[in-house]
Order: C-alpha cells, then sequence, then structure tokens
C-alpha cells in the first residue's frame, strides 16, 4: 500500500473575538448576497444543504452492523527460545527457565472491531472490508437494537478488499440496503458514512463525494470513491449513501496524515463481485500481458496523438494474449467496447469480463488500428506484477553479453542484447533507477545484439533527442525513453 494510506477498518481496543465577529458578520451578510446574485438574470441560486438529516439516518441506521471479530496470533520465537539452548540451561538450571520461560503461552487473543451493512437479511449476508474479517477465529454482528449473531465468512476477495460474510441465523431487519450506482453518482453530491469509529457505535458523519476513479496504491484494481465525511478506525467495511439511502461505496481507507480525506470502494464493483462472493471464491479474467503507462515521450515515439492506452511491454507465451496475435509494442486502446486509458483500466476491465468469453480489442501497431479477437483465460493464482515505465537519460556504460558476463549476471548464454555494466553516478540514468546488469534489447524497435548496433542507433539521435529502449531486467521487461544528454 502506498505510504500514508491506511486501512481504517481494524479498531484496537478560533484564536479571538475578530474571528468570530468576522464569522458573525458573513452570516448576516449571506442572505443579502444570495438575494443579489439571484437576482441577475439567468444566474440561478445555488441550492440550499439540507437542513437535516434525521430523516434519512432513520431510514437507513438499522442496516448497518458492528462486526467485531477475535483472531488467533501465534507468538513467534521470544525468551522462550533461550531455554532451547544447552548453555543457558546449565548456567541458570531447569528450574528456572520451566517458572519463568515453559509456561508461557504460545498464542494470544486479538479482538478488533469494524462495521457492515446488510443486503439480504433472509440469508443473513452482511458485505464488508475483507481486512475487516481476514483471519478471523470468530465473528460477532451486532445490530443497532443490540441483538448479537455469529456469522461466518461466506466469500473474500483480498484484491478489492471485499468480503461477504453471513450469519448463523436471519437477521432481525425488515430489509437490506439498496445498492446504487456508484457510476452516474457526481462529484459535489452529498454523501454520508455510518459506522461504529473507534468502538462508538451508529456514529453519523455527512460530506460530499470530493472525487472518483482515485488510485491509492492499495491494490491491482484501485477505483476510490474519495469523501470528506468523517471516516476513523472502525469505519471500515461500513456503507458510504447517497441522499436515496442507496448504498453507494464501502468506506475502506484514510490518508493517515490528512483530514476529510477518505476512500471507499464503488458499489458497482461490489455488485459485479457479489454472485462470485456468494460462490466463495472470485474467478477473474486474465489476458497474460504485462502493460505500462504510454507518457509523454513514449507517445511520441510512436507517433501517437495522445498519450493514451495501456503499451504492452511482454507477452506470455502460451497466453490468451498470445494466442489472439498481440504483439509487444502494441497500444491497447478499447477492450470489449470500453475505450482504455490507462493501464489501471485495463486491468480493471480485463479482471472483470468473464472467463472464456470472446472480445474484441483494439491496438496501434505502426501507427496503424488493427482490432484482434481475444478469448478471454482465467488469471493464474500467482501472476508477475505489471511493469512500470522509467523515465531516463545516458550515462551508459555496455558490454556485449559474452557466456562470462552472462554467468556473472545470471542470464541464459544464448540470451540477446547489450548489457549494461556501470551507469554514471550523478546522471539521468541513475537518477531514473538503470542499473548494472540491464539489458537493452532494442532501440527505437530495432533489435540490439552487440555494442556496434547499440553505437550506430545511438549515434544517429542528436543531444536532447529521445530513444525508445526496450530492456530486460531478470524476468520483466519494459520500454524506457531516453534523452540524450548535451556534451
Amino acid at each position: 500500500m502506498r505510504k500514508g494510506i491506511l486501512r481504517i477498518g481494524r479498531f484496537k481496543p478560533y484564536e479571538s473575538g475578530l474571528i468570530l465577529g468576522i464569522a458573525v458578520l458573513a452570516l448576516l451578510l449571506m442572505p443579502m448576497a444570495q438575494t443579489a446574485v439571484g437576482a441577475e438574470e439567468g444566474v440561478k441560486p445555488y441550492p440550499h444543504a439540507p437542513t437535516s438529516f434525521t430523516e434519512l439516518v432513520d431510514q437507513v441506521a438499522n442496516e448497518v452492523v458492528n462486526i467485531s471479530t477475535t483472531t488467533v496470533i501465534k507468538r513467534g520465537p521470544g525468551p522462550s527460545q533461550f531455554g532451547q539452548h544447552k548453555q543457558f540451561r546449565d548456567f541458570f538450571g531447569d528450574d528456572f527457565f520451566e517458572r519463568f520461560f515453559g509456561q508461557m503461552p504460545k498464542e494470544r487473543r486479538q479482538r478488533s472491531l469494524g462495521s457492515g451493512v446488510v443486503i439480504d437479511p433472509k440469508k443473513g449476508y452482511i458485505l464488508t472490508n475483507n481486512h475487516v474479517v481476514a483471519n478471523a477465529e470468530e465473528i460477532n454482528v451486532r445490530l443497532v437494537d443490540g441483538k448479537e449473531y455469529k456469522a461466518e465468512v461466506v466469500g473474500r476477495d483480498p484484491k478489492t478488499d471485499l468480503a461477504l460474510i453471513k450469519t448463523k441465523k436471519p437477521l432481525d431487519v425488515k430489509s437490506g440496503a439498496p445498492l446504487g450506482d456508484s457510476d452516474t453518482i457526481k462529484v459535489g453530491e452529498w454523501v454520508m458514512a455510518i459506522g461504529n469509529p473507534f468502538g462508538l457505535e451508529r456514529t453519523v458523519t455527512v460530506g460530499i463525494l470530493s472525487a472518483k476513479g482515485r488510485v491509492i496504491g492499495a491494490g491491482p484494481y484501485d477505483d476510490f470513491l474519495q469523501t470528506d465525511a468523517a471516516i476513523n478506525p472502525g469505519n471500515s467495511g461500513g456503507p458510504l449513501f447517497n441522499m436515496k439511502g442507496e448504498v453507494i461505496g464501502i468506506n475502506t481507507a484514510i490518508v493517515a496524515t490528512g483530514q476529510g480525506i477518505g476512500f471507499a470502494i464503488p458499489i458497482n464493483i461490489a455488485k459485479e463481485l457479489l454472485p462470485q462472493l456468494e460462490k466463495g471464491k472470485v474467478v477473474r479474467g486474465w489476458l497474460g500481458v504485462s502493460i505500462q503507462e504510454v507518457t509523454e515521450d513514449i507517445a511520441k515515439s510512436f507517433k501517437l496523438e495522445k498519450a493514451e492506452g495501456a503499451l504492452v511491454a511482454e507477452v506470455i507465451e502460451d497466453s490468451p494474449a498470445e494466442k489472439s496475435g498481440l504483439e509487444r509494442g502494441d497500444i491497447v486502446i478499447s477492450f470489449d467496447g470500453k475505450n482504455i486509458a490507462s493501464p489501471n483500466e485495463l486491468q480493471r476491465v480485463v479482471a472483470n469480463t468473464p472467463p472464456n468469453k470472446r472480445v474484441k480489442a483494439k491496438v496501434i501497431r505502426d501507427g496503424k488500428t488493427r482490432t484482434l479477437t481475444v478469448k478471454v483465460g482465467s488469471m493464474p493464482d500467482e501472476f508477475p506484477e505489471i511493469a512500470k515505465a522509467i523515465t531516463t537519460g545516458l550515462g551508459l556504460t555496455v558490454q556485449a553479453l559474452t557466456p562470462e558476463l552472462a554467468e556473472q549476471f545470471d542470464w541464459p548464454r544464448d540470451e540477446k542484447g547489450v548489457l549494461i555494466t556501470n551507469v554514471e553516478s550523478g546522471s539521468a540514468g541513475a537518477e531514473a533507477g538503470l542499473r548494472r546488469g540491464d539489458l537493452i534489447k532494442e532501440i527505437n524497435r530495432q533489435a540490439v545484439e552487440d555494442t556496434k548496433q547499440y553505437k550506430r542507433l545511438v549515434g544517429k539521435a542528436k543531444a536532447g533527442e529521445s530513444l525508445l529502449l526496450f530492456v530486460k531486467r531478470g524476468t520483466r521487461t519494459f520500454y524506457i525513453t531516453v534523452t540524450l544528454e548535451s556534451e
């Protein structure tokens, strides 16, 4: 998770009268200002905020539950490990160790609090965050009226941090919370959060939707709603409502060092996953490519009008991508009828596509748009992380990949390319992260197998011009743009 972002589910047990005067004066002048603005031709006064949220709270509060969990933590090596060493036992004696170390518990029980929202009281279904119930040995659910129920996990999805739990008896709630449409809600609309921050049950906070589509580094499918409604530890897993009483998000994270910056999983993501969560396992679509962002420099190198789409840096052998004809260097701009503006969008769209479905993918290859038919596969349990673009400059020493160097840097002897044997300190290449041992395989889409080809291709460029390099590092491959430094 990116630094500063905090999952908030597991909670463990002004200066002078002058400022006040200015505030009072502003309040007195506000009606006159609104009248003046409203009187202008063609200008509509801004609608007033709700004077009360009481009716909405009464409508939805019973649908929000308190979730308490108990997790058994195995005790790691501690002081008792000394008792395993003969020299310590010989010195202190067996009785000493039995008394002070031998009886230490090997595990402890940790209790945590979170929130959830009832979506089907007859089945006992409650939607919450995965990190609220992950590894829990006991799950207890408490309603607003104090009634308690034992619950168990039905399905979890760590990659989106969603979980579906089920009480062992039907819930004494009239109806489940209606699930809204997080795609249609607009930035600036009023929203309300209800949960159990710091164990304070049925806490209501209100604010607006601050932003949509936030990527915060929480997982591969980041697409968060941002709100300034107060959210704190213990709120996690609880609902974010619109003014119709519909759930439009599941509160999940906050910026630990900020104020009024909370994040919720869009409810549309949950609605897509619910049928699979009910079955106990989420199966995602898989393409079999390593992708990266199309930067402005890469867009220029590929002669694109806009820096958008997802650049294919690697195609996995025998994957759905390879079978469909996708190639390294293709830029995916559309998948299954959805426009692709970034790698994150392609990840989400492919993951939400049912395995074995045949879809159309539009790609830009050598400046021309092509349409491919892809039969989406099932995502394996383990898959390499997406390679990220690196923008860099020169300051490199390269050598042909001899058998000796291949052995030294752990490359196969038949690998092709030129090896970076030194990165000049302080150069743009060093600052960007190019490393000794990286293998340059292409320059400007032309294969590089020896230093002669490398020097010829680099020599064509003038100072300040950019080159497009295809680089291999370990099992990863990626494109970078390299700007020649001035003499």
